[in-house]
C-alpha cells in the first residue's frame, strides 16, 4: 500500500521501518529533517509537508505526542487535510484526549476521510519488537481495511468501539499502569524505611499475588537506581492530564488517580520530567527528606 508516516520519534521511527520493511510505499514528513534520516536511508520519500505526505498515501499514520500536535499536522497550513482525498484514512496512534479523538474524526468526516484513534502499549522496546498492544478506536470496517497494518506493528489488536473508544481503553491503561508504579515506589520505600532490603522484598513480592510486570521492570529500575528514561515521566503527566481531564468532563470521582497526579505534578517540579517514571521513588523520598 502506498502509506504516510508522520511522528518518527522513539515509537514512530520503529514503526514506520516496520512498515517500510513489510514492502509498503512509505512518506515522511518530519519537522526536524535529521528525525526522517534513518527512514530515507531505508527506501522512503521524504516530503515537504505534511499534506505532500497525505497526497502519496492511501492510509497515513501519526504518532505525536499530544492532540494539539495531530490538530495542527491535520489541519493547519499544509497540513493533512490539504492532501487527504476522500476514502483515504488517517490513522492517529498518538495518546490524546478520547473528545479531541472524536473531534478530529468529526470534521474529517466533512471530506470524506475516516480516521482511527489507534493509541498502543507496550513502549519503545513493544516497538521495535512489534508486540504492541493496538486499541482502536472507529468504524469496525476502516479497521478491517488497515488490519493487516496494524498486524505488522502489534501482537493484540482490539476494537474498544467508536471514534475515541480507543483513547478512552488507553487512558485506562495509563491509569491502572501509573497506579501500580506508584504502590510499587512507594512499597519499596517503606521496605527500605523500614530495614528491610528493597531488592529481597521485590523477590518475595514477585513470587506471589503481587508480581506483576511493572513489579519486575519498574522495581528493577527502583532497586538499581537507574531513572534513566524508558519512557520519560513527562508523558505519563501528560497523559494524566487526559484521564483527570475525562474524569472531570464525566463527573466521576477517581481518588488514586488523583493522588498519582499529584506525585506526577511534583516528579516534574522537582525536575525530573525527562528521567522515567520510576523516579516516582525520589518523590517520595524526597518528601521523607524534607
Amino acid at each position: 500500500m502506498r502509506l504516510g508516516f508522520i511522528g518518527l520519534g522513539a515509537m514512530g521511527r520503529p514503526m514506520a521501518l516496520h512498515l517500510l520493511r513489510a514492502g509498503h510505499q512509505l512518506a515522511v514528513w518530519a519537522r526536524r529533517p535529521e528525525a526522517s534520516q534513518p527512514l530515507c536511508a531505508a527506501g522512503a520519500v521524504s516530503c515537504a509537508s505534511a499534506a505532500a505526505v497525505a497526497r502519496r498515501a492511501e492510509v497515513v499514520f501519526t504518532n505525536l505526542t499530544a492532540g494539539a500536535d495531530v490538530e495542527q499536522v491535520t489541519f493547519a497550513g499544509d497540513g493533512l487535510q490539504d492532501g487527504l482525498g476522500a476514502g483515504s484514512i488517517l490513522v492517529d496512534m498518538s495518546t490524546i484526549a478520547p473528545e479531541m479523538a472524536r473531534s478530529l474524526a468529526q470534521r474529517l468526516a466533512c471530506g470524506g476521510v475516516e480516521m482511527l484513534d489507534a493509541p498502543v502499549s507496550g513502549g519503545e522496546q513493544g516497538a521495535i519488537a512489534a508486540t504492541l498492544a493496538i486499541m482502536v478506536g472507529g468504524k469496525a470496517a476502516v479497521l478491517e481495511r488497515v488490519r493487516p497494518l496494524f498486524e505488522v506493528l502489534g501482537k493484540k489488536i482490539v476494537h474498544v468501539g467508536d471514534s475515541g473508544a480507543g483513547q478512552v481503553a488507553k487512558a485506562c491503561n495509563q491509569m491502572v499502569m501509573v497506579a501500580a508504579i506508584q504502590a510499587v515506589a512507594e512499597a519499596l520505600h517503606l521496605s527500605r524505611a523500614a530495614g528491610a532490603d528493597p531488592a529481597r522484598v521485590r523477590q518475595a513480592l514477585a513470587g506471589g499475588s503481587a508480581g506483576s510486570r511493572v513489579l519486575e521492570v519498574m522495581g528493577g529500575r527502583m532497586v538499581d537506581r537507574d531513572f534513566s528514561a524508558g519512557v520519560e515521566a513527562r508523558l505519563h503527566h501528560k497523559d494524566y492530564a487526559v484521564v483527570l481531564a475525562e474524569a472531570h468532563r464525566l463527573g466521576l470521582p477517581m481518588p488514586v488517580s488523583a493522588s498519582v497526579g499529584q506525585q506526577l505534578n511534583a516528579l516534574m517540579a522537582m525536575g525530573w520530567g525527562r528521567s522515567d517514571t520510576a523516579a516516582l521513588l525520589r518523590v517520595l523520598e524526597a518528601g521523607r527528606a524534607a
